[in-house]
């Protein structure tokens, strides 16, 4: 019997042995997988950075633009703001004109008969009428001048 524990010892040994061989199989090719996806990985975190360095040079430059296009936006806005006064500055000069010339015009007119002058004055009314209703919608539509 002492003979039977020991074989049976042995061969439990045995089989224990038998198995971490196989354990020890397994583990190494999973650790040759590991180190093919390492250097996979490392070949991946090399573009990544190389994609990084390329977008902070492109946010930098984009920086660069948008500074530049907020310069050059500020100065037509400046000039544009003072072209628009200039023309408000044009148009009521140009209003002025407009009456004084009406007001020549009204005032250079021979004086009629008194019975011309009564079957005129409807017409004149009428013109003068026009004239006031061309000028109120060029006024309106922004071009007078």
């Amino acid at each position: 019997m002492i003979n039977a524990t020991g074989l049976i010892v042995e061969i439990l040994v045995a089989a224990l042995l038998v198995l971490t061989i196989g354990y020890c199989m397994l583990l190494n090719k999973r650790l040759k997988r590991l180190k093919a996806d390492e250097q996979s990985l490392k070949a991946t975190i090399g573009e990544l950075i190389t994609a990084t360095e390329i977008a902070e040079r492109a946010i930098g430059g984009l920086k660069v633009t948008v500074r530049e296009c907020d310069q050059n936006l500020g100065a037509q806005l400046a000039m544009a703001n003072e072209l628009s006064d200039r023309l408000k500055k044009q148009t009521l000069v140009g209003e002025e004109v407009l009456h004084r010339v009406s007001r020549i015009a009204l005032a250079a007119r021979p004086a009629a008969p008194v019975e011309v002058a009564k079957e005129a004055k409807p017409a004149t009314k009428s013109i003068v009428a026009a004239a006031q209703a061309f000028a109120e919608r060029r006024k309106a539509s922004g071009l007078a001048a």
